[in-house]
């Protein structure tokens, strides 16, 4: 093409790009904070105000009134594991989809050791959740729905209101993985009966990896799996039951949640999550239109709604996606997510175990200008095919 440009695409395994905010409290965190809730002094209260204010952040994010149901985790794979391990019991039943990440799959099959059973609802030609299929499959020991919002590979994204209707019809706990829709689609713990919404700081929230956490319906007791200091209470035997230290303990990323503060601030007074879902959701349609027509390309996903997460998931021909995204690298320095995606049931799905797809992800540091630049490199790609 003659031009070579760097070009970061691959947003639903992180935001690489954040906003300046977050580096800037990141580096006053350092420089300044001591350990929240183990100290009086000012460093350390310091600390703690800032954390508070991240959970008071999240809750309204999340439209909660308790920012104390707020609890914080090092990413929401540490969250779902903790909320799974710590709400199943032996002979209970959960229902999940194919669409899933490994962070709810493999906690689910290791709890197969425990003897919790489950079911796997499935997906038809574009990757869509079939949902009549799910209370077909409500047994008398079903404990729990667990899906995520929307998916790592297609972006399709589940009707949460419907999922928590049938959850509360039947009387299941919802739990939800939002790693790839929390700050970009509309989420209310409430209106959608969630139980317990499981976030990740590093992708859509635009803050530092390390940081995450879970929203917890108010009144939801779940057994802790970590146990520890907390920097209350110290004579207790166990964890305390109050919220949040009840599913905290050690040291908090103060580091981190002060960036996390800084991000999600950001998104909510200063940007608007409505309108960083337009932005990126414009990127990933202009792409899709700009090479929908190369007859050699396969997609996956439903392209027909921007009630999505904006990734396009394709394949040219027959191959490799990681061949495929090696080239994008090296000749146009566009950065995408080749392979499997840790989605692999999803992928038996489409059919592509053993080729994988390219996905392409935006976010609201993209530009016009960046996506028509990876349109031309694929169409060059294809063409070459």
């Amino acid at each position: 093409m003659g031009e070579f440009k760097r070009v970061y695409l691959d947003n639903a395994a992180t935001t690489m790009k954040k906003p300046p905010c977050v580096t800037e409290a990141v580096v006053a965190a350092l420089e300044s904070f001591g350990n929240s809730g183990r100290d009086t002094g000012s460093s350390a209260m310091d600390a703690s105000r800032v954390i508070y204010e991240a959970r008071c952040l999240m809750a309204r994010l999340f439209h909660m009134d308790n920012p104390k149901q707020i609890v914080f985790t090092s990413n929401s794979t540490e969250a779902i594991n903790l909320a799974l391990r710590g709400l199943l019991k032996t002979g209970d039943h959960v229902i999940s989809s194919m669409m899933e990440h490994n962070a709810v799959l493999r906690p689910i099959y290791d709890l197969e050791e425990e003897g919790i059973t489950h079911t796997f609802i499935g997906l038809d030609e574009k990757g869509r959740l079939l949902y009549d299929e799910i209370e077909k499959n409500i047994c008398d020991n079903t404990r729990a729905l667990v899906f995520t919002h929307a998916s790592n590979v297609t972006g399709n994204a589940n009707d949460l209101y419907r999922l928590g209707e049938i959850a509360k019809k039947h009387g299941l706990l919802f739990i939800v993985d939002a790693s790839q829709t929390a700050g970009v689609l509309p989420i209310d713990m409430e209106g959608m009966h969630i139980d317990v919404l499981a976030f990740t700081g590093h992708k859509g929230l635009y803050g530092p990896q390390g940081t995450g956490g879970m929203a917890v319906r108010e009144g939801l007791l779940i057994k802790p799996v970590k146990s520890g200091g907390t920097g209350v209470l110290s004579y207790l035997h166990h964890q305390p039951d109050e919220m949040p230290t009840h599913l905290e303990c050690g040291t908090m990323n103060g580091h981190g949640l002060a960036g996390l503060r800084a991000s999600v601030s950001w998104l909510l007074d200063e940007i608007g999550v409505e309108a960083v879902h337009s932005h990126e959701i414009k990127l990933a349609k202009r792409f899709y239109d700009g090479i929908r027509d190369i007859p050699c390309l396969h997609f996956y996903g439903d392209y027909d709604t921007d009630e999505r997460a904006a990734i396009v998931s394709l394949n040219i021909a027959d191959y490799d996606s990681s061949e495929v995204s090696d080239e994008l690298e090296a000749s146009y320095g566009i950065s995408t997510r080749p392979g499997a995606h840790c989605a692999p049931l999803l992928h038996e799905a489409m059919g592509t175990v053993e080729q994988g797809a390219v996905r392409f992800a935006f976010s609201w540091f993209n530009t016009e200008e960046e996506t028509d630049y990876a349109i031309r490199a694929l169409r060059e790609l294809a063409e070459g095919e």
